[in-house]
């Protein structure tokens, strides 16, 4: 997922530099969208870890 995000932030930027600024503000609204997705299953892949190896101790 942060590889796709990753992916629309090129996309966006190249866009905005030449001038396609409706593609470059939906495709940067799609990275940011795709970010935040990735950041909260992290965290919760990491609490999930996190009691797991508490529960092993």
């Amino acid at each position: 997922m942060l590889k796709w995000a990753l992916i629309f932030l090129v996309i966006s930027l190249i866009s905005g530099f030449f001038g396609f600024s409706g593609i470059s503000a939906a495709t940067a609204t799609i990275a940011k969208f795709l970010f935040f997705i990735f950041l909260v299953v992290f965290l919760v892949f990491l609490v999930l870890a996190l009691m797991a190896g508490s529960a092993v101790m």
